[in-house]
């Protein structure tokens, strides 16, 4: 029974509750009228005797006088009030007890009305006798009438008088009892409607209940927060149907949300597969580029050794054998590594000593470096190529002695390496080629080390991940090149400043 009301629809159960308490009510005060009424017409009732005695005796004078009153005057319109006193006292000794009884009361009621009756007869003798003109009759029969009427009258106060005084202590009893009936209503009104509120209480809470706990964790859903114990529903009206779509919804967000989850860890599996690849790719490619070195440059400086060692003491042979060895060695080394700024510029001392050699000191190299910076990383093979690049096209085609200038330096948050040479110059035209990678020498195949520009450029812009790494300038024909590295100085380079 109790499921089948929490199943029933809200509005049904809001009416159930309503005519209950409604039909509770109207029971309880149907019951205390009825009771109060009873007690009050119970009291209404105790004085009834008294006054029904009372109008015996007026209905009795009533008689008497009517009688004297055509005894004196002998008309129509005294005999006619007296028919009608008669018949009017004649009914009001009829509601009087007549049973045989030992109650006092009912033995004194028996006495009037049996005295009434010989009174009323001989009422009437004593009217016959007067109108027959019989004196002597009419006299004897008035003298007994007016003594059964006083007897009656005597009889008639006592019995009042009796009753009275039995009326009067029945009457102080009901209103005990009617003060005690209005108590034991106003207790029984409060306990109905404590009844009728505890009921209606329980039912609002029973309708409530589940309300507050979705608002709970429809609460929690808003904050973000899908990991929630969802609530079964209690019933199956429109609170329970509710409470079901809600636990349908947070398992469809949360299915949907796990499903997001999946995929985002897919796509990041993903994108660090990308990654990957793409790092291997330009570890490969770095590879590939720093792999592209001409072995006629071996040829050609180790065939100047030889013609060194023929020609001048062995002491100096041995100096240009040492750098000559050292400047291979890095290459095996360091080729497919990532080193420091200071072994690359130790490489570049290798290369202007052996070029000197090579060609009788033509070569002025020049130096002006911040110690603090020379830490920084950077790909191997990046500034020999660009000093060999100055010596080839810019300082063996000119007149006079040739200049080489190498300048690390910090702008801004950047470590800037220079490289300036005072040879014939470049265009404007040779430097967008240089620097857009269309520009190809084959001039340098069979005098160089095979890593030209292109193969630098490419390399600097794959380790930086940036196209502005490098700059080219040239103030025109005969006023030299100079070549700028920019790398980004990180927090180790930085306290140095």
């Amino acid at each position: 029974m109790a499921n089948k009301y929490r199943d029933l629809p809200i509005q049904i159960k809001l009416t159930i509750v309503y005519i209950f308490a409604s039909v509770l009510i109207l029971i309880v005060n149907t019951s205390l009228l009825f009771g109060i009424n009873s007690v009050l017409k119970r009291l209404e009732s105790t004085y009834q005797e008294n006054l029904d005695l009372n109008e015996i005796v007026v209905s009795l004078n009533d008689v008497q006088d009517s009688m004297t009153e055509y005894l004196n005057v002998k008309t129509t319109d005294a005999l006619e009030n007296y028919y009608i006193s008669e018949e009017n006292y004649r009914s009001k000794i009829e509601s009087l007890d007549s049973v045989v009884s030992n109650a006092v009361n009912s033995r004194m009621e028996r006495n009037i009305k049996y005295m009434s009756e010989e009174y009323l007869k001989e009422v009437s003798q004593t009217i016959e006798a007067k109108r027959g003109r019989n004196v002597e009759k009419y006299r004897m029969r008035y003298e007994k009438a007016t003594q059964l009427y006083e007897y009656i009258g005597s009889y008639i106060d006592t019995l009042n008088n009796q009753q009275f005084a039995e009326n009067s202590q029945n009457f102080v009893r009901l209103s005990k009892g009617l003060r005690t009936t209005e108590r034991l209503s106003l207790a029984i009104m409060f306990a109905v409607i404590f009844i009728n509120i505890f009921f209606i209480l329980q039912s609002a809470s029973q309708m409530t209940r589940p309300l507050k706990k979705l608002a709970k964790s429809a609460n929690e859903v808003a904050k973000g927060n899908f990991d929630i114990p969802l609530t079964p529903p209690e019933s199956r009206d429109e609170v329970g149907v509710v409470t079901s779509a809600f636990n349908q919804m947070v398992g469809s967000i949360r299915d949907y949300i796990d499903k997001i989850k999946e995929s985002m860890e897919k796509e990041r599996k993903h994108k660090e597969t990308e990654l990957m690849m793409e790092t291997h790719l330009k570890d490969a490619q770095i590879k590939y580029l720093q792999a592209q070195i001409n072995p006629h440059f071996l040829f050609n400086s180790l065939n100047a050794g030889a013609q060194l060692a023929m020609m001048e003491d062995a002491d100096k042979t041995y100096e240009y054998i040492q750098n000559m060895a050292e400047f291979f060695r890095y290459n095996l080394k360091k080729a497919d590594s990532i080193i420091t700024l200071r072994e690359e510029i130790e490489l570049v001392d290798h290369y202007i000593f052996i070029i000197n050699v090579r060609f009788s000191g033509d070569v002025k190299f020049e130096k002006e470096i911040d110690e603090k910076l020379v830490s920084a990383s950077i790909p191997s093979m990046i500034l020999q190529p660009i000093v060999e690049n100055c010596v080839n096209h810019g300082i063996r085609e000119m007149a006079g002695e040739g200049v080489i200038l190498l300048k690390v330096f910090r702008i801004m948050d950047n470590i800037c390496i220079s490289i300036k040479d005072n040879g014939k110059g470049m265009s404007q035209e040779m430097i967008d080629r240089i620097l857009n990678g269309t520009y190809r020498d084959d001039g340098l195949s069979m005098d160089s080390n095979g890593i030209g520009m292109d193969n630098v450029i490419n390399r600097l812009r794959l380790f930086l991940g940036s196209d502005d790494v490098i700059s080219i300038s040239s103030e025109g024909e005969n006023m030299g090149t100079e070549v700028r590295i920019y790398l980004p100085m990180n927090s180790d380079e930085d306290d140095y400043v």
